[in-house]
């Protein structure tokens, strides 16, 4: 059930007043999800696509605190964001605490929330764990790149290795039948990152092909949503990335060379999607008004961790929680 909305953002100029104005609209137990199919999923963003987006917080490390970021949204809203987004890591620290990343998203699912993860994955070159500079932000050579995709050969070996580590928490999720927004490779378009700005079909998109058939086919991860990402970056060609339609169960956009997507930005991914739900993996400011009424075809939207109250006040925060379109925690439907 909608809880009542009683928000007006253009009455509001600081945290302090909206609190003092404001009573909070009453707490609903949310029902536990059941466990589901990966499709009930698919369905449903597809099923609100047009009318409605989920809100969505991301909690980057430490992965001790896989919470942090999505309390803070509590803290601001008295809500809890529709979406859960957290991280498999690779500092040695965090990919530690894994656990607890994997038991904060059985918890959010159990909660009413979508469960999203991103991974920031140190490369095959290399060990387990590693940098950010250096690691997961590295370049690889052509002919590694090239091996990581070649069947058999001491790279494609490791990667295979790479991903095997992840493959028991993935299978809690599973377990628990809890689908999951997978989302391996964001910014496939951009270079910062090793697997990345490598057109064609041998580049990054074969990369996420030969990803999606071990997890999925070898080891029969079917609970993963496999969603493709890239940055909104002027270059464009964005397609040029694309594993194809049997690959992506959900076309994604990070918004952060501007505040929000632009209308070419919107029809671009519109374009590669089709029929599929799109979404916004990241950004760094709330959505507004005019953009939900512009570009109703997001399914939902991702805040960076900090950007929230960093990028963000209080006010705008809170404006995009209360807008109609918007679905929180609670509000997520699957039934």
């Amino acid at each position: 059930m909608r809880r009542t909305r009683r928000f007006a953002a253009s009455a509001l100029t600081a945290a302090a007043v909206f609190a003092a104005s404001f009573a909070w609209p009453a707490t609903e137990s949310a029902q536990a999800f059941p466990a589901t199919p990966k499709q009930t999923v698919v369905n449903y963003l597809r099923s609100i696509s047009g009318n409605s987006i989920v809100s969505g917080q991301h909690n980057k490390e430490p992965a001790s605190a896989p919470g942090q970021y999505t309390q803070q949204v509590k803290d601001v809203t008295g809500q809890y964001p529709g979406l859960w987004g957290g991280d498999l890591m690779f500092n040695a620290a965090d990919v530690a605490d894994r656990q607890r990343v994997v038991d904060q998203a059985k918890t959010e699912w159990a909660n009413g929330s979508l469960v999203s993860l991103t991974w920031h994955v140190c490369p095959p070159t290399g060990g387990s764990t590693c940098a950010f500079e250096g690691g997961v932000k590295s370049n690889l050579s052509n002919a590694q790149f090239s091996q990581i995709l070649t069947a058999g050969s001491s790279l494609n070996n490791a990667w295979k290795r790479r991903l095997d580590e992840v493959v028991p928490y993935l299978q809690q999720l599973k377990n628990a039948g809890v689908p999951v927004l997978f989302r391996p490779f964001h910014e496939m378009n951009e270079s910062w990152n090793w697997w990345g700005n490598r057109p064609g079909a041998n580049g990054s998109a074969r990369l996420f092909q030969i990803t999606r058939d071990y997890l999925a086919g070898s080891k029969g991860l079917d609970n993963l949503i496999w969603v493709w990402n890239v940055q909104d970056n002027p270059a464009g060609g964005w397609s040029n990335y694309y594993p194809g339609n049997q690959y992506a169960d959900v076309v994604s956009l990070d918004v952060w060379y501007k505040s929000h997507p632009s209308s070419a930005d919107y029809q671009q991914m519109r374009k590669i999607a089709g029929t599929k739900p799109m979404a916004i993996g990241e950004i760094g400011k709330m959505p507004t008004a005019a953009m939900l009424q512009s570009q109703p075809q997001w399914a939902w939207f991702m805040m960076w961790s900090e950007h929230l109250r960093g990028n963000n006040t209080n006010a705008e925060t809170q404006a995009a929680y209360f807008h109609p379109r918007v679905l929180n925690q609670g509000e997520v439907s699957l039934s």
